[in-house]
């Protein structure tokens, strides 16, 4: 699972001989010191950061109001909101893109599909990803931990962030990391509503057709290690927490 990792990591110091070489030529560091060198690269990184880390957010917030109210409410829907929030999760990412495009056609949007029309897409689908993570944080809960906060004569208020926010946080977060992974990952999605929009993985896509920079590899490299470092910070929080 990891060899083709190392091998990214590996090609982000390929000198390479020609756009269409895929072996190792030799070492070189200037790939790490000139990463915006290919035409458009670090343009389109950027959008698919901008467009990742607000979808996040908005995605992360609706979901965790939506998980919250699924659990600890009864309401007349309930089932039928579970079921349609799985639909997104299950249905193929062309039929969702292509649906959307329709949506945004009909809706006379056709002229402005771009950023926002990405942002929207992006939203929509990481939601639902967003609410099963959450829910099945909720729904493994004690909730004898808020009764006895309430028990120690505090509100609702003070309950909430006193206890529940901090117990349902790690799922929170990694609903939240789960999320921009996704957005900065989607091709298929955001290749049919983004207008003349080019986030990364469109980008990356087309410079396949060229032959691909190893700038590419050295960005995928630092996505890597940025993950590994959540990963071992979350690690250890946990561990100094159950040391606790």
């Amino acid at each position: 699972m990891f060899l083709p990792i190392f091998v990214v990591v590996l090609m982000s110091f390929n000198d390479q001989s020609s756009r269409n070489s895929y072996t190792f030529d030799g070492f070189t560091l200037a790939n790490w010191t000139d990463i915006c060198a290919p035409y458009q690269l670090c343009e389109s990184l950027g959008t698919s950061l901008q467009i990742g880390l607000l979808a996040t957010v908005l995605a992360t917030l609706l979901g965790t109001l939506m998980a919250f109210a699924m659990v600890r409410h009864r309401f007349r829907g309930r089932s039928s909101a579970n079921l349609f929030i799985f639909l997104p999760m299950a249905t193929p990412e062309i039929v969702l893109g292509s649906s959307l495009l329709a949506l945004f056609v009909n809706a006379g949007l056709a002229g402005v599909l771009g950023f926002w029309t990405i942002f929207v897409a992006h939203v929509l689908f990481c939601l639902s990803f967003v609410v099963v993570t959450v829910k099945a944080r909720l729904a493994g809960l004690d909730p004898r931990l808020e009764q006895a906060a309430a028990d120690l004569y505090a509100n609702e208020w003070q309950t909430f962030w006193r206890v529940s926010f901090p117990l349902v946080f790690p799922g929170i977060l990694a609903a939240a990391l789960l999320s921009f992974s996704l957005s900065f990952d989607d091709f298929i999605i955001t290749n049919l509503n983004a207008g003349q929009e080019v986030t990364f993985p469109m980008f990356v896509w087309g410079a396949a057709q060229r032959g691909i920079p190893p700038q590419i590899n050295v960005i995928g490299t630092v996505m890597f290690l940025v993950a590994m470092t959540v990963v071992l910070v979350g690690e250890l929080s946990r561990r100094r927490r159950a040391a606790r």
